[in-house]
């Protein structure tokens, strides 16, 4: 599961819908794993505004990854700029700053393989095997 997952899940239980504790959902005993895929500079622009960037730290920060910035880039710090001049009617080819090589790191190539995810609301815990978080509730608990 990549960890851009965990911006975007919360407790399926009920009575945490409406509690902000239940969101992130916080890794425990993960077992991290590096994928490396290519860098999609289009992709990184596009869901940055979409990510939740004070729990996308409090996430790294858990599982003890190097520390993301404490505000979030911009569109314009993922790029690095030109040096010269560009000639006239050609379109330069964009290429990724460090930071978005390292948030591409932190989000696409960065998964986790075992543990848990754990809600900060009712402590339910939902498994992770094999990369696949198991997010089914038992019947008690629907």
């Amino acid at each position: 599961m990549k960890l851009i997952t965990l911006n975007f899940v919360t407790c399926a239980l009920k009575s945490c819908k409406s509690s902000p504790a239940s969101f992130p959902l916080h890794p425990r005993d993960a077992t991290l794993e590096v994928i490396e895929t290519d860098l999609n500079l289009a992709f990184l622009k596009n869901i940055l505004p979409r990510l939740e960037w004070n729990e996308l730290c409090v996430i790294t920060a858990e599982l003890g990854l190097p520390p993301l910035p404490s505000s979030p880039p911009t569109r314009e710090d993922l790029v690095v700029k030109p040096e010269g001049e560009v000639a006239e009617g050609a379109e330069a080819e964009e290429e990724a700053s460090q930071t978005a090589k390292d948030l591409h790191r932190v989000l696409l190539e960065t998964t986790v393989k075992e543990g848990k995810l754990v809600c900060g609301n009712c402590g339910h815990e939902y498994k992770v095997m094999e990369g696949v978080p198991n997010f089914l509730l038992p019947g008690h608990l629907v």
